[in-house]
């Protein structure tokens, strides 16, 4: 395998990020691959910096503020000069050891002799996370949105632990966004352009330090992302239920109005239609616009 860089976004990590630097440089020294350490620091204000200036084979970079994770995860892979790009977090919550273990799969070949799996994801087996009781169900609820969304079963949408194709990831820093739903978007964007994408189960641990988790903004920002990314690439699956929906209304209020105001349709009712149409209209020009843009 080509040279692996290993990218670790870190925001106030001064409890847990020595314990992962000594653990990735173990595990990436018995597994004979040719690698890179790269830490991001993201505006951190406690002793992260000075743990992390304390690793010579480390590449530190930096944030002069706090920008956030998926800003960090970018600027991690634009440094990296490896064409395998691998990326954990630095808060003691990733079996690091298990990184020989993704990378082997993107060494695998299809019948045409092309990357079976451009993109591996370790696939959390438990929610250790704080808060939840609203974590857990918000993060369900917005995996299976974007399981219908990509026709794919998902069983981890936004796993921290992830190795991946960096000149494939590249193609897509106009919408990777700057906050946690960084390792979304590039999931459902793998996936929604045809790309193999293996999930290998791993462990999860109780974070160590606070979480920088906001439940309900990081909530939002994570379901609006997943509808934009989508929309992005297969925008027809957004609008095209939602034109059905209303034209199915419609056709149920026009048969009432036919009953009881014989054959005088109210004004709700022929709105409800010209919007579903509207809707319709703008999904297939969306599709169009993103067809076109993609050849």
């Amino acid at each position: 395998m080509e040279l692996v860089s290993v990218v670790i976004p870190v925001y106030n990590e001064e409890e847990a990020i020595a314990g992962d630097l000594d653990l990735v440089q173990r595990t990436m020294d018995a597994s004979g691959l040719a690698y890179e350490l790269i830490v991001v620091n993201d505006g951190s204000t406690d002793r992260t910096v000075e743990i992390v200036s304390g690793y010579p084979r480390v590449k530190l970079l930096h944030h002069e503020r706090n920008r956030g994770n998926g800003a960090a995860r970018t600027t991690g892979m634009k440094a990296a000069r490896g064409d395998v790009v691998i990326m954990t977090d630095g808060d003691g919550t990733y079996p690091n050891q298990d990184m020989p273990k993704l990378l082997q799969y993107l060494t695998e070949t299809d019948a045409n002799g092309g990357l079976r799996y451009p993109m591996v994801i370790g696939a959390r087996t438990k929610e250790k996370g704080t808060l939840r009781w609203l974590r857990t169900p918000a993060k369900w609820f917005i995996r299976k949105l974007a399981c219908y969304l990509t026709e794919t079963q998902i069983p981890d949408l936004n796993s921290g632990l992830r190795a991946f194709r960096k000149d494939l990831a590249m193609r897509y820093l106009n919408i990777l966004p700057n906050t946690h739903s960084w390792v979304s978007t590039i999931t459902i964007a793998f996936l929604s352009d045809g790309y193999g994408v293996k999930f290998v189960p791993i462990d999860y641990y109780t974070r160590k330090g606070h979480s920088k988790f906001h439940p309900l903004r990081d909530t939002y920002n994570y379901l609006t992302l997943v509808v934009r990314a989508v929309t992005y690439f297969n925008p027809i699956k957004i609008f095209l239920p939602f034109s059905l929906a209303l034209s199915g209304v419609g056709v149920v209020k026009a048969l009432y109005d036919i009953v009881a105001y014989r054959w005088h349709f109210a004004p709700s009712t022929l709105l409800l239609l010209l919007t579903a149409i509207q809707v319709g209209a703008v999904g297939l020009l969306a599709d169009l616009v993103v067809r076109r843009a993609r050849q």
